[in-house]
């Protein structure tokens, strides 16, 4: 996959989130702007090699801010950075308006987390840039049923309305959305099958760090991360996003060693 001058071929790599919100779920996320390039130093330095910058929390019942919110929040660290460190840097955002911005302002990938579906002109403005994209599962409502073939058919209406607006194929991932219109249960299902997602043949991104599926408090859910994480180098996940990045980034060494990796 490409992501802004890097391409990424094989093996897991870890995406940083840098979360420029009040209101994320586990309170160390949460980054001042102010602080932004000290937090993005700090995640290179202990090993990512991507940012995904998120402006609005999408946790469990939040309030939603406005595309220009986003935008004030985040425009000016996401200049700054592109202006200091030369390492692919996402925005996470479902707003086309907001999702220009970012591009404007250096961005390489949009994470939508409603897939290109929450906003008809998303897929036109990534394409405009020749940017990269992150689409992730998502649902109105909680699944039932069987949950793979309900996810696997809107990851790849998705797929489709990328291709059809311009989007360079390899310069899309997929994200099942662990955590997203689906209950405990079906989110132990999905991590434990997410390698069933590549059948629609583009890489995949996990995101699990620290959510609710793991239980406890959100303060003692990086362990069961790790564990994830590790499996994701077991079932050839490209990348995790993770708070914690020097620990996940220890665990994928952990992870090459215990099973032969390079």
């Amino acid at each position: 996959m490409i992501i802004g001058e890097k391409t990424f071929t094989r093996g897991t790599h870890v995406m940083a989130i840098l979360n420029l919100t009040p209101d994320s779920f586990w309170k160390n996320s949460r980054v001042a702007a102010d602080d932004a390039l000290f937090a993005a130093e700090r995640a290179i330095e202990e090993g990512a090699e991507i940012l995904d910058i998120g402006a609005q929390s999408t946790r469990p019942g939040y309030t939603e801010v406005s595309a220009e919110e986003e935008i004030s929040r985040f425009a000016n660290p996401v200049r700054e950075i592109k202006k200091r460190f030369d390492i692919p840097l996402s925005v996470d955002t479902y707003f086309s308006l907001s999702a220009r911005a970012a591009l404007d302002e250096g961005a390489d990938m949009i994470n939508d987390v409603y897939g290109l579906t929450h906003d008809g002109d998303m897929a036109e403005v990534i394409a405009k840039y020749n940017a990269s994209v992150c689409i992730m599962h998502n649902a109105k409502k909680q699944l039932e049923g069987d949950i793979f073939p309900q996810i696997t058919a809107f990851l790849q209406n998705s797929v489709n309305l990328a291709i059809d607006a311009g989007i360079d194929k390899n310069k899309i991932c997929l994200d099942g959305g662990i955590g997203f219109a689906k209950d405990r249960l079906q989110n132990l299902e999905l991590l434990a099958s997410y390698d069933r997602l590549s059948v629609l043949g583009y890489p995949l991104l996990l995101g699990t760090s620290r959510k609710s599926l793991f239980g406890g408090d959100v303060n003692d859910r990086l362990e069961p991360t790790l564990k994830s994480t590790k499996l994701s180098v077991k079932k050839g996940i490209m990348f995790v996003r993770v708070h914690d990045v020097k620990q996940n980034v220890q665990a994928i060494k952990e992870a090459r060693d215990e099973y032969g990796m390079c």
